[in-house]
């Protein structure tokens, strides 16, 4: 007879077999997203080669126009990079070795030219008008480099106004995040109450639109009275706009200082290069 296996564990054998390593498991192809879910992290984005720089601001450099609007030049195919037109905003190159061309025309890097001008009524701040009207390039005579008007004031208005080709503190000094102060004395028709000019102030409803907070005060006080406003958003048109509204037409606007700079004694239709002085006040902004 056979003897019963004695209970407990099995002793191990002396020599174990090795197992075979199992071959790697084939990679799982990538999940598909479904509609409207949110993409995973994303990688960093590739390091420019060195003395590339955004298309944009080499044209702005150029002084052909702001960078926003060199952004506009751009997606209307305007601009070729060594032959081939570019549309992207992202496209980088290098100035000094690669070949830049607007409407097929070379661009230069020009030196920066800053001007302050006292535009008079009966000219639009722009480089070209549709309509025919005279533009303030016209006042300009013996300037290097082409500039173009920071900002606007309407072609009824005169005032202040800074021209230059370095397009990168044109940004700055638009931009609405900066809030750069503008200060214009305007001559409305009667007297506003009191409370009404406070409304005005803290943040007039127009159009559907909450303006920001600005400040007003009498200037000069008659039946028709010079009121000194003062903005850190430039809406079209919006101080006319503004006491439209509120039944004060506005008759006469003059802007009297943009961010740090102001010149009383600059004539209607005169312009100066800024001081280094006035430069550097700028460009602190």
């Amino acid at each position: 007879m056979r003897k019963p296996a004695p209970k407990g564990p099995r002793p191990a054998p002396a020599h174990p077999k090795k197992t075979a390593a199992r071959p790697a498991r084939p990679a799982k192809p990538a999940e598909k997203r479904a509609p409207g879910a949110k993409p995973g992290p994303r990688s960093a984005p590739r390091a420019a080669a060195p003395g590339q720089e955004r298309l944009q601001k080499i044209l702005a450099a150029a002084g052909i126009a702001s960078r926003r609007a060199c952004e506009e030049v751009i997606l209307e195919g305007r601009v070729q990079v060594n032959g081939k037109t570019v549309t992207e905003l992202g496209t980088r190159a290098d100035p000094r070795r690669d070949e830049i061309t607007v409407d097929l025309m070379p661009i230069h890097r020009e030196a920066p030219v800053y001007i302050l001008m006292n535009k008079p009524k009966g000219y639009v701040t722009t480089v070209k008008d549709d309509q025919g009207r005279p533009t303030v390039m016209a006042l300009l005579k013996g300037v290097p480099g082409r500039v173009y008007p920071v900002g606007r004031l309407d072609f009824n208005s005169e005032g202040l106004l800074l021209m230059t080709n370095d397009g990168a503190l044109a940004q700055v000094l638009m931009g609405p995040e900066h809030e750069i102060p503008k200060v214009y004395l305007v001559k409305v028709h009667r007297t506003p109450r009191p409370e009404l000019l406070k409304e005005l102030q803290e943040g007039f409803l127009l159009s559907g639109r909450r303006l920001r907070p600005c400040h007003i005060e009498i200037a000069e006080k008659g039946d028709n009275p010079w009121l000194k406003v003062t903005l850190t958003e430039g809406k079209n048109q919006q101080i006319r706009k503004m006491f439209a509204a509120v039944g004060h037409p506005v008759s006469k606007l003059r802007r009297v200082q943009f961010g740090p700079l102001s010149d009383p004694f600059l004539k209607p239709g005169a312009w100066r290069f800024l001081s280094p002085q006035e430069l550097a006040a700028v460009k602190s902004l």
